[in-house]
């Protein structure tokens, strides 16, 4: 089902919290690359008190750390509450998803994320980044061009994906990227 699906709707019991199951399937979720909202049902069952909603949101995101860019709704399955806002948020999550940035537009915003961090030495090597290009969507996926990709170290990929997310948005998504070796041609 994860596998054929556009939009992944992650849902969590409220009352149980994020199960052992459910960091299963929102692994799954991950590696198959699929948008995805997290849908936290059961909220009318919740004792509240000021602040219970962004500290249950902080909790869930905290307990799928390698998911903290999915959007995060609460709902009542049983009163309908905020229900109506699920197919809006699928919606939102699909343009994210399937949103296609010009080449231009992208090396513009990678020499800006390289001004303002650049890419780690290993070795007395420095890693160096040409350019990149969109290769494909769902997920969005780029293609960077590198002299040597060894040298990418996962921190520093991580960097570029927090980058490109703050600057593109790409909530509910995740991204891809992949290594391409370009070697300097002599004249």
């Amino acid at each position: 089902a994860i596998r054929r699906c556009d939009v992944a709707l992650l849902l969590i019991d409220a009352q149980d919290g994020v199960t052992e199951q459910d960091t299963k399937i929102a692994g799954l979720i991950r590696e198959e690359g699929k948008a995805v909202a997290v849908i936290v049902n059961k909220w009318d069952a919740i004792e509240k008190e000021t602040g219970t909603l962004e500290a249950f949101r902080k909790k869930v995101l905290d307990d799928l750390k390698f998911m903290d860019y999915a959007p995060v709704l609460f709902i009542s399955a049983l009163t309908g509450q905020r229900a109506h806002t699920v197919l809006d948020t699928v919606d939102q999550v699909w343009a994210q998803a399937s949103k296609r940035i010009p080449t231009g537009v992208l090396n513009d915003v990678l020499a800006d994320a390289t001004m303002s961090l650049q890419p780690p030495m290993t070795g007395g090597r420095r890693l160096k980044i040409y350019y990149l290009t969109q290769q494909g969507v769902c997920p969005p996926t780029f293609i960077l061009f590198v002299n040597d990709e060894t040298l990418m170290h996962f921190a520093y990929e991580r960097y570029l994906e927090n980058y490109f997310r703050k600057t593109f948005d790409f909530t509910g998504t995740p991204i891809r990227f992949i290594l391409r070796e370009k070697k300097k041609e002599n004249n």
